[in-house]
């Protein structure tokens, strides 16, 4: 059982992050946020997977004011993210975006900082201070001789602190590097200094297979140890499939109970069906299946219903002769041309 650290509850819509609040999952678009069209279309995308909360890059004044029609036509809390233009992050807040991300030290002079300040606290939406490991300030890389969690944590509790000189404590923070273990370096060393609610992600982690396992481990390897109030699965791909990595995370951990959990054998020598495609076609089929079930696909009787038990159902291969199984017991033998069908009747009927 997780023993997660207490922090601060704060608000991106009406969506609580942080306290006890449940641990959601975030991704980011990649279209160009002014057409609208396109934004909406691909958010939609992204609600149908199970995604929380979803950001945008706001560029110009444009993108700002089209934040306005795309919450009109979608069902999630909206993240602005803004890069050195003051203006830009005001125009977000005006135009009624639930977050801004900032980077407070690549805003400019304290006056912007201030601007932005005071509009966040007018439309009472909270502020991401989003620090990462090349957006480091030089006093810090000196300091703390170069790039590692002390400089990155240091840097992002000076950019808090700054808030909080105006005023300022609806924030949540995120500590990012490509390199895994100092970004859970980075998240330690800050959880253990503050209790603001985290952001948890690695950046630039890269396409999908290598970028998939950099995000377990290191999101995966916090969360285990408490720390985290929000995730965000940064790969090089479809969004789509940062939001079903995320969700898996959560899911493997017990964090997240919801939808079907699929388990299956690696496949050897004892296997007489192709199982490799049989759990590929299960997998894309069980995507809409809106059921808290485990399912489990197995290669061989020994492997199921055996070692498979805890699954609420699964299917076994044989020679000729498939099995449906319910807690490990057998409920039903049918042709293997016939296992799929016959398991996805049982599961409609649970």
């Amino acid at each position: 059982m997780i023993s997660r650290k207490k922090t601060k509850k704060i608000f991106v819509g009406d969506i609580p992050i942080g306290g006890d609040s449940k641990i959601t999952v975030q991704s980011m678009t990649n279209t160009i946020t002014k057409d609208t069209e396109s934004t909406i279309n691909q958010i939609h995308r992204l609600e149908n997977v199970g995604c929380d909360i979803i950001r945008f890059a706001v560029n110009d004044l444009d993108d700002a004011k089209a934040i306005r029609i795309i919450k009109e036509n979608i069902n999630i809390p909206t993240i602005a993210d803004i890069q050195f233009d003051y203006k830009l992050a005001v125009a977000a807040a005006e135009n009624h975006v639930d977050a801004l991300r900032i980077n407070p030290g690549n805003i400019g002079a304290k006056h912007k900082i201030k601007e932005v300040v005071n509009t966040c606290k007018y439309y009472n939406i909270p502020i991401r201070v989003g620090v990462n490991s090349g957006s480091v300030k030089q006093e810090f890389l000196d300091k703390y001789h170069g790039v590692n969690e002390n400089s990155i944590c240091y840097s992002a509790l000076e950019e808090v602190e700054l808030l909080e000189s105006m005023g300022f404590f609806n924030i949540k923070v995120s500590l990012k590097a490509s390199n895994v273990n100092l970004s859970i370096a980075s998240y330690e060393k800050f959880s253990s200094l503050s209790d603001y609610p985290l952001h948890l992600g690695i950046t630039e982690s890269g396409p999908t297979f290598s970028g998939t396992v950099k995000s377990a481990v290191g999101i995966g390897s916090l969360l285990s140890r408490g720390i985290g109030d929000t995730i965000r699965v940064s790969l090089t791909t479809d969004p789509i499939e940062e939001i079903k990595v995320g969700r898996e995370i959560l899911k493997s951990l017990d964090i997240l109970n919801e939808g079907v959990e699929i388990i299956s054998c690696p496949t050897c020598s004892r296997t007489k069906i192709n199982l490799i495609d049989l759990v590929n076609e299960a997998e894309l089929k069980l995507q809409s299946i809106d059921k808290n079930i485990k399912v489990a696909l197995m290669g061989c009787p020994v492997n199921g219903p055996g070692e498979a038990k805890e699954a609420d159902i699964g299917i076994a291969g044989g020679n000729g002769i498939g099995i449906i199984f319910k807690k490990g017991k057998v409920v039903k033998k049918v042709k293997e041309e016939d296992l799929l069908e016959e398991l996805f009747k049982e599961i409609e009927e649970m």
